[in-house]
């Protein structure tokens, strides 16, 4: 089965400095195939004989605190997962909407409706959000690096870990894993 594992946390400045071409060879040690990094950000394109999601997120975390003394979350989607996402995204075919803002914030399981219902209350502005199940598609016309729809935010209001990446990352990631 095809994976993908989005690391987060990881080459941000100086902190957490993992080279992909090592991270792709510490993942192969650990007998995951067909590996491919994608981007500095920290995206690694598995193949892996089924097996629980959980204890495979856990294999490919021990692996790189153990690799490269980084302590990172790691969430990790099939293939087809991120297609579906891809394909869900609500504002992709609303005229005027310029691809570069979109975004995608993954959460390590879907959140509590109540603490979804609470948020919706909370946050106005130009950015808009629509809830996927355990992730989120963000709009921001102003650039993500304007928006207060961050990782921090979402974590602490939904009480749950998240990552985010560009549409063209995204995108990119679910084309590699179903090529």
């Amino acid at each position: 089965m095809r994976y993908i594992a989005l690391l987060r946390g990881i080459n941000l400045g100086s902190h957490n400095r993992i080279s992909m071409p090592e991270l792709k060879t510490a993942c192969e040690h650990i007998g995951l195939e067909e590996v491919i990094t994608y981007v500095q950000s920290g995206n690694v394109i598995f193949t892996a004989k089924r097996q629980d999601s959980s204890k495979l997120t856990q294999q490919v975390k021990a692996t790189i605190r153990d690799e490269f003394s980084c302590d990172v979350t790691v969430l990790l989607k099939t293939a087809s997962e991120m297609a579906r996402i891809v394909q869900g995204n609500p504002f992709i075919t609303r005229a005027g909407i310029d691809p570069a803002m979109l975004h995608v914030t993954f959460l390590n399981e879907a959140p509590d409706q109540t603490l979804v219902a609470s948020l919706l209350a909370s946050l106005g502005g130009t950015d808009e959000w629509a809830i996927g199940g355990d992730h989120i598609y963000l709009y921001c016309p102003n650039g993500y690096g304007r928006t207060k729809l961050t990782n921090a935010l979402f974590e602490r209001k939904l009480k749950t870990v998240a990552t985010t990446r560009n549409w063209k990352t995204v995108t990119a990631l679910s084309e590699l894993a179903n090529a």
